[in-house]
């Protein structure tokens, strides 16, 4: 073989080592994980703690506070719901509201549910509701809800009895009238949870009936 045909075979053979070599150290650096100096690297997340707010509230509530939540009715088409402590008491999907006034009595200092009842204010006994009201001890928070109709079968009895719970609206309560609530028995100023919209058909939401109202809020324990 000829000196330059050598030289051209081992020239060749230096060339194809070189390229397998920087093959195989391209692969194996690929293959392995780059790792940032700590220094550099995104700090480590902190977990963020979840507040479940109660009743769905728009923030929760102070210590020593309940959360609450009250809807109205939707014309005579959607039932209200009563929502306490994130327990919903009272609602359409519940199946225990009723046409007039909607009514959850719960424990001022626990917070314990302790009954609820729906009162036909159209075409029901309103000597029935008088009744319950009457019975309500005192340190029991009252939560009342409309739905269609709360005034046709309001009388001057039952205006006075929410009147004494703190109501600022039950004088005035007529018919398809939208009104939410919170009192309590014989406090001694007005109850500041509370709101009241007045069945004009100028103004009305509904063909007929005022747009629902939503009442949210944290009451003390042992507000009155």
């Amino acid at each position: 073989m000829r000196p330059s045909g050598l030289f051209r075979l081992l020239a060749f053979i230096f060339v194809l080592i070189t390229s397998l070599v920087f093959i195989r150290s391209y692969i194996s650096l690929s293959t392995k994980t780059i790792r940032l100096p700590r220094w550099l690297a995104d700090p480590p997340s902190k977990k963020t703690r979840v507040v479940k707010v109660k009743c769905d509230l728009s923030k929760p509530c102070p210590d020593n506070f309940f959360a609450f939540k009250i809807l109205s009715g939707a014309a005579n088409v959607v039932g209200p719901s009563i929502c306490f402590e994130d327990h919903m008491i009272m609602s359409p999907v519940k199946d225990n509201v009723g046409r007039g006034l909607n009514i959850a009595l719960v424990n001022g200092t626990t917070g314990k549910v302790l009954s609820q009842a729906s009162f036909d204010m159209y075409s029901g006994d309103p000597a029935l509701l008088v009744k319950f009201l009457k019975a309500v001890p005192e340190d029991v928070l009252v939560l009342v809800a409309s739905y269609d109709d709360p005034g046709t079968k309001m009388n001057d009895e039952l205006r006075t009895l929410f009147s004494n719970l703190g109501s600022s609206y039950a004088k005035q309560l007529g018919f398809r009238d939208s009104w939410v609530f919170l009192g309590a028995r014989d406090i001694s100023n007005k109850s500041p949870f509370e709101q009241y919209l007045k069945n004009t058909p100028d103004t009305n939401k509904y063909e007929g009936w005022p747009e629902l109202l939503e009442l949210e809020g944290c009451v003390p324990r042992k507000v009155f």
